[in-house]
């Protein structure tokens, strides 16, 4: 197995987190990597706005109090499919059953699961939070360049012996974080990363969601069965 090959096999969603800071170096150098993913054009689109310590805290706060308010969700994008049909919808729950089981959160416990919702506002404690911002005027494809980017970046963390999770509910009170960033207008926040390292007694860590067999999402032709 390839170095590639491991750490994609390695690297999981974290949740719970030391609170051992991580260094600007190690960030950097984390983020350099990765822009080196491939551009469309090379218009490498998209940011990451890092934090940590009291930038951090002082966005948490905001978000934490936006969600806690009941303010409504004010997405720029659309992350899931409009009609989710059933086989996405059981590949949904079956993720959040795990997820639950493992923090010991029964199925009806309805205010323990919004309590477990609320740690991604917090980006699960990590002692790093990163903010995934794109211009609103890029097109989809842009999109998907800025996906390799991230895609790469927990790469480069795991490699570096960090744990990352991405956070698609920060999207949810995009506006709150732009403005608690002072991002300028037409730069909407897509989502979320925690990072830091991983808290390896969290129950919450074990969580790995079963991946699609071959068969089921790629058609190979033309291929010797050897």
């Amino acid at each position: 197995m390839t170095r590639v090959a491991e750490l994609l096999a390695r690297r999981r969603s974290v949740r719970a987190f030391r609170g051992t800071p991580v260094p600007r170096a190690e960030i950097e150098a984390i983020l350099t990597a990765a822009r080196q993913a491939p551009s469309g054009a090379n218009l490498q689109p998209g940011r990451f706005i890092a934090l940590t310590g009291a930038p951090l805290a002082a966005l948490t706060d905001a978000l934490t109090g936006a969600a806690a308010a009941g303010r409504p969700h004010v997405s720029q994008y659309s992350y899931f499919p409009d009609d989710m049909t059933p086989d996405l919808k059981e590949r949904q729950r079956a993720a959040g059953y795990a997820l639950y089981e493992a923090l010991g959160i029964a199925r009806r416990d309805v205010a323990g699961r919004r309590a477990q919702f609320a740690r991604n506002y917090r980006f699960f404690d990590a002692p790093v939070g990163i903010v995934v911002t794109i211009r609103a005027d890029m097109g989809k494809g842009c999109f998907m360049d800025l996906g390799l980017s991230m895609m790469a970046l927990m790469l480069a963390a795991e490699d570096r012996g960090l744990a990352t999770s991405g956070i698609g509910a920060l999207a949810n009170h995009g506006d709150v974080a732009a403005e608690q960033l002072g991002l300028p207008g037409g730069e909407i926040v897509v989502c979320g990363i925690a990072l830091g390292h991983a808290d390896p007694d969290a129950p919450v860590n074990a969580v790995r969601t079963e991946r699609l067999p071959l068969a089921e999402y790629a058609d190979l032709r033309g291929f010797d069965e050897s």
